[in-house]
């Protein structure tokens, strides 16, 4: 299919209560085992690029070796493909348009863009993400295709105690409406776990809400009966990974007396 092809058929799996699943992935190699599992979609991982690369979360990964790495699990698999491109490498509107066109060029056809401000602490003002959420919107038109910007907010997942996740609630559906009229097609909110508060977001959301899997969170019927559009996976599959394989060689030098 054509780059428009894919995101439009992108679009249509983010789905009110039936959501897509994205296990996410870190190269080539991990695009086609998911792939081959019976993934509808790909979409990548940040943290767990930038692990798989040597380098920390937080847009240490250099720009140009993230563009190779999309170029080659395009390569690796004909199915859509979303990238975690964190703050877009850029807190300038044009420039990161710019960046996110230099990304689809590479071939994805969807982004997480992420309201926290990388190496500072704490999240853009509203107006602020929303004037890098319309940039980037006006960009993918002028192109013709039909990009899916999951807009994330980090409200959740910079406050550790679950128990202010409420009182963050607010804040979160104004910028999940904020982005959504600045042209954003989802909304994700990592670090909300509790039922009740996403079953609220996802009824006062104007986008579908992406809620990331991890310990202790409701599983995937229970998120969908909350209303949820989309679940991933995050830094987990690769952390999981990494740990199989560290314990697999711990067996190995172990007997080996190494």
């Amino acid at each position: 299919m054509s780059q428009e092809e894919n995101a439009l058929a992108f679009e249509a799996l983010h789905r009110k209560g039936d959501p897509v699943i994205l296990y996410n992935i870190w190269d080539a190699g991990s695009a086609r085992c998911v792939a081959e599992a019976g993934a509808k979609a790909l979409a990548t991982g940040s943290w767990s690029v930038a692990a798989a690369h040597g380098y920390t979360d937080g847009q240490k990964l250099p720009l140009p070796l993230l563009l190779e790495t999309v170029r080659e699990i395009v390569a690796a698999t004909g199915l859509p493909l979303s990238v975690d491109f964190e703050g877009a490498y850029s807190e300038d509107p044009a420039q990161a348009a710019a960046n996110v066109a230099q990304i689809m060029d590479a071939g994805c056809i969807g982004i997480n863009f992420e309201d926290q401000m990388i190496g500072k602490g704490g999240v853009h003002p509203i107006d602020g993400q929303a004037a890098r959420v319309r940039a980037i919107r006006e960009m993918a038109e002028r192109r013709g295709v039909r990009l899916f910007i999951n807009a994330r907010t980090d409200l959740f997942l910079q406050e550790g105690d679950a128990e202010r996740h409420t009182a963050l609630m607010e804040d979160a559906i104004a910028r999940a409406e904020a982005y959504a009229d600045a042209g954003a097609s989802g909304f994700f909110a990592p670090g909300l776990a509790d039922e009740t508060l996403i079953a609220r977001l996802c009824a006062a959301s104007p986008l579908p809400v992406n809620v990331m899997m991890k310990p202790g969170a409701p599983d995937i019927a229970r998120l969908s009966a909350a209303g949820v559009g989309r679940v991933s996976y995050g830094p987990f599959p690769y952390r999981g990974m990494m740990a199989w394989l560290r314990g697999e060689a711990e067996k190995v030098y172990a007997s080996a007396g190494k």
